[in-house]
């Protein structure tokens, strides 16, 4: 008999936002200027990590939607490998893209014709940066498991490194609160978890689960057969 992956697909509410990153895709191939849009999922998870955590990248982000809502039904749910967790892999990551972004801007944008012909190149230069990581994303999903592009994706490595990581929290903080009752038997939590993360090492903990790649997407709170896992604001959690 096959042994059953410990990790497996999750189905939860939410809009389905992975639809922009199709559309992107399309519209931006035809007027590159739209490529210029991709700012948005680059800034946003920063800014907000620093007051909500990753939380972006559990809601808003469309590539991860898509991950969640549409590969996760095919992946296979294989353990994400632990290289690609490491800090000198994800700084490797950053490293790389950012050198990337750099080498084609400096060459490929044409900065001399300036006015839309300048934007259009540097959206193409956005666009292209897009598409290559989305295959790489979409290919790891069917090797290994639909989150593993987001272990080190390069803006949610960076969003973990100025979330929150300790005591006092910011009031918009928001977080996954496991109860002191909890007794690690099921494992539900980590078994729905897109990223692969252990919310049940914090029971009983005051502060919460603390884990900078928690994507605050509230999959283990819905998946926990006691429900005693909650998902609330620091200045609205229950004692």
């Amino acid at each position: 008999m096959a042994q059953k992956n410990f990790h497996r697909h999750f189905e939860t509410p939410g809009l389905p936002l992975y639809w922009i990153i199709i559309a992107y895709i399309i519209l931006a191939w035809f007027f590159p200027v739209v490529g210029l849009l991709a700012l948005i999922c680059m800034i946003g998870p920063v800014v907000t990590s620093i007051y909500k955590g990753r939380w972006w990248c559990g809601h808003v982000c469309p590539r991860g939607n898509m991950y969640d809502r549409l590969l996760s039904k095919y992946s296979p749910h294989r353990p994400i490998p632990r290289f690609v967790r490491t800090f000198g892999f994800r700084l490797f990551m950053v490293l790389f893209i950012f050198g990337m972004f750099g080498v084609q801007l400096t060459f490929t944008v044409p900065w001399s014709e300036g006015g839309l012909a300048m934007w259009a190149g540097i959206g193409r230069v956005f666009w292209t940066i897009i598409v290559m990581t989305t295959v790489v994303g979409v290919v790891l999903s069917f090797i290994y498991a639909p989150r593993t592009w987001c272990s080190f994706c390069p803006m949610g490595t960076i969003s973990s490194w100025v979330a929150p990581k300790k005591a006092p929290l910011p009031k918009a903080f928001t977080n996954i609160h496991v109860s002191s009752a909890c007794q690690m038997k099921c494992k539900s939590c980590a078994r729905v978890c897109p990223m692969q993360l252990t919310p049940y090492d914090s029971r009983g903990e005051a502060v919460g689960y603390m884990h900078p790649d928690c994507l605050k997407c509230g999959k283990c709170v819905l998946a926990c057969p006691t429900k005693i896992m909650t998902l609330n604001k620091e200045n609205n959690k229950q004692a």
